[in-house]
């Protein structure tokens, strides 16, 4: 009997894949560290300005080392990658609250961004694969969208067991909680499927995956605009993200009220990233389309300076983490298996270089005008990529 391609993700392959997918995302991000290591850094004395140098430590390690990770998945194992990644930054948190300083907080940083940039691209590229295998790779789409949806949910809970787990034990008990979901988040990472073989690459191993890779980008110009299009559509909102909190406060709500209206925002996020599996069939018009349309509600939601505009934003902050999800899927289905971590790796790199220019561009401006007037001022590159989209569309349409 001939199984349906649509049917397989439910036989036992397809339903250990999703199962262990959904239970790595969400413990990955299960941190309660999350929301108050800024607090535990103050608290032990740091100044802004080395508060300020440990997250700029954090960046570089993830740009270093995020193109040589991708390599390295394409040309090892990539499951090990991932139990490997977890490990590393249980390490980190837990040199954090067992020693915490200065060179302890640097050291964790440093853990912590190449425990990530060890999972980037190669968790991708083994579900792009496993389900490719499976005769599914149809549903890639629907299975990210729900991972990011379980990433985002496990956000959530962190905000919301961080201030009560802090006040019965403090921050040694909200370390060792992270700690845990680090070691829970290695133990599951070892269940996921790998049936592919790494390929035979010569002496250098890596280096040559990494080179072949980025000369397909160099090559072939539709994974190029794939390439391009995951940090035009995910940089700006990323950025923005860390300055929605003082948004909030901004619009006169008291500060207790700010996670409520936080949680309001990701709650719209997670349910976004369920719209993933429907959307992919928009097409590159329909993406236009929701990126043009997220751009708009950020724009008119940040410059009413309300509650109610927060609301606006929360469906702008969706529309882009839907629109991020569907361009990272166009970039998996136009590369080859071979160089796939790799590109997905070049991509996330895009991202956070992009990031970090958008967090310069923010404090120029922010120097000048209102967080409100920066999210606006800040659509409008959302704008000019939707606009590029329509025009490679009508080009598309019109070449015979």
């Amino acid at each position: 009997m001939t199984i349906s391609p649509a049917r397989v993700p439910e036989t036992t392959g397809g339903r250990r894949l999703t199962a262990t997918l959904y239970g790595y995302a969400f413990l990955d991000d299960l941190v309660l560290l999350y929301p108050v290591y800024a607090l535990l850094f103050a608290d032990t004395g740091m100044s802004l300005w080395q508060i300020s140098s440990l997250f700029a430590l954090w960046s570089i390690t993830g740009v270093l080392l995020e193109v040589p990770s991708g390599a390295w998945a394409d040309a090892f194992s990539r499951r090990t990658l991932l139990w490997v990644g977890p490990l590393l930054t249980a390490a980190g948190f837990a040199l954090w609250v067992l020693v915490p300083s200065y060179g302890a907080f640097a050291l964790g940083f440093v853990l912590w961004g190449a425990g990530g940039a060890l999972g980037s691209g190669a968790l991708e590229a083994l579900v792009y694969e496993e389900l490719d295998r499976l005769g599914a790779a149809d549903r890639y789409a629907r299975v990210m969208g729900r991972s990011r949806a379980a990433r985002l949910l496990a956000t959530m809970a962190s905000m919301g067991l961080a201030g009560p787990v802090l006040a019965l034990g403090g921050y040694p008990a909200v370390g060792a909680v992270s700690v845990l979901a680090c070691l829970l988040t290695a133990a599951s990472a070892t269940r996921f499927p790998e049936h592919r073989v790494p390929p035979e690459t010569g002496d250098d191993g890596w280096a040559t995956t990494l080179r072949t890779g980025l000369a397909e980008a160099h090559r072939d110009r539709s994974v190029r605009g794939a390439l391009l299009l995951v940090p035009a559509v995910a940089a700006v909102w990323g950025a923005l993200d860390e300055y929605t909190s003082l948004l909030i406060r901004d619009t006169g709500v008291a500060d207790q009220t700010v996670p409520y209206l936080l949680l309001l925002v990701w709650g719209v996020v997670a349910a976004g990233s369920l719209l993933t599996g429907a959307a992919e069939r928009l097409g590159t018009t329909g993406l236009a389309a929701v990126i043009a349309g997220a751009a708009l509600a950020l724009a008119v939601g940040a410059l009413t300076r309300t509650p109610a505009g927060i609301a606006l934003v929360a469906v702008a902050f969706g529309g882009f983490h839907l629109a991020e999800v569907l361009a990272e899927v166009r970039l998996q289905h136009r590369i080859d298996d071979t160089r796939r971590a790799t590109l997905t790796s070049v991509a996330s790199l895009g991202t956070e270089l992009a990031t970090v220019a958008v967090f310069g561009v923010y404090a120029v401006i922010g120097a000048q005008a209102t967080h409100s007037m920066v999210f606006a001022v800040l659509a409008v590159p959302y704008l000019l990529t939707a606009l590029i989209l329509l025009a490679r569309a009508s080009t598309a349409k019109v070449r015979p």
